[in-house]
């Protein structure tokens, strides 16, 4: 069976370097807030453009909650998210006491800036945008309401680790961005681990008093906080992985290229991309109209699929039943749930397992 996604496949590709690095880590007897969590603080930055900051928590939930409290985002405030987006992000905006309010994603899954202004209220505080599946969203339109309307705008960047719009990496474009680097991601870690970026070194300041119990020096508590760091293991591993990154994507980009490329079957539509964006393919998705028939038909053929989520978080009992959402509120997105299919897409596949996809999507009818 082709998986969706081995991990154990990164691994071996950079296996010595992993292993010399989690045997330094743990021969050094420094474990938490460390050299190792400093040095990717700073290396992250760098490679994601000039003027970044970082600061290094323990996974992408937390990046979100921390980022958005550091931002002043809090009880009163409604924060615009797309409906198709994974339930972490409403999630961080609920711990904050702030409410998370929705609006349909565009062709090419992201947040549809035509209809972000019909969901602003005299309570709207921010835009938090998510990235998905590896691919930027269009920024102009966005960027310009937030303006307009003085809004914030924050970017989640779970999934789009690297992928510029137009020349400028995701995370650069808002007040504040949250990564998440649980081990599928492009840029995974072993373990849970996340951050926050930002170009205001005020709120990244803020961030790394709330992740360690709210304190700006050894046993001086300045603000209520939270234990939230980024470990120096997880960290000195990101680091070995983020100096692989241009091989990593160059992978992801040569599947789904070949994709792109040979697949041709009516009944499966491709994934689209946005002029003036590079693609890194965190996943390659792709839409049938039969998803449960699909999907059997490829295990049938030795071929692994997923689905990225099957219920719109704002159906989670955790949020109709505290906001009141339905069924049929947001029908784009509970199309895309009902019909999106994910195929595998990971750091390494030989030639003829892509050419065995391919062809088993090719035959389906």
């Amino acid at each position: 069976m082709i998986p969706v996604n081995e991990l154990v496949r990164g691994f071996r590709l950079y296996q010595d370097e992993y292993e010399e690095k989690a045997l330094s880590v743990l021969r050094s007897g420094w474990y938490v807030l460390g050299k190792e969590m400093n040095a990717f603080e700073e290396e992250f930055a760098a490679a994601l453009g000039e003027g970044a900051y970082c600061a290094g928590v323990d996974n992408g939930l937390d990046a979100i909650t921390l980022g958005l409290m550091a931002s002043g985002i809090g009880e009163g405030d409604e924060v615009i998210v797309q409906a198709n987006g994974y339930i972490a992000t409403m999630l961080g905006i609920m711990q904050c006491g702030a409410t998370p309010v929705f609006v349909e994603p565009d062709e090419y899954y992201q947040l549809d800036a035509k209809r972000l202004e019909e969901a602003i209220t005299d309570k709207t505080k921010a835009v938090l945008v998510t990235h998905l599946y590896g691919q930027a969203t269009r920024m102009e339109g966005i960027i310009r309401i937030c303006t307009q309307r003085g809004l914030e705008l924050f970017e989640d960047c779970a999934q789009s680790h690297f992928a510029p719009y137009r020349g400028v990496n995701t995370g650069l474009f808002g007040k504040a961005a949250f990564f998440s680097f649980y081990p599928t991601k492009n840029l995974g870690a072993f373990g849970d681990a996340g951050a926050v970026v930002s170009k205001d070194q005020e709120v990244i300041d803020k961030v790394k008093i709330l992740r360690n119990y709210g304190s700006d020096r050894r046993y001086h508590n300045i603000a209520v906080g939270f234990n939230m760091r980024l470990d120096e293991l997880q960290a000195g591993l990101l680091r070995v992985r983020l100096s692989h990154m241009d091989e990593l994507i160059a992978n992801r980009r040569h599947i789904a290229g070949r994709y792109l490329d040979e697949m041709h079957n009516p009944k499966v539509t491709l994934p689209l991309i946005a002029d003036g964006c590079e693609h890194t393919w965190y996943q390659f998705i792709v839409r049938v109209d039969d998803q449960e028939k699909f999907r059997e038909y490829l295990k049938e053929k030795g071929v692994a699929t997923d689905i990225s989520w099957r219920t719109p978080p704002y159906l989670q009992p955790c949020m109709s039943d505290k906001f009141g959402y339905r069924e049929g509120d947001f029908p784009v997105t509970e199309e895309l749930c009902a019909h999106i299919v994910t195929l595998p897409m990971m750091e390494y596949m030989e030639e003829d397992e892509i050419t065995r996809v391919i062809e088993a999507v090719n035959a389906y009818r």
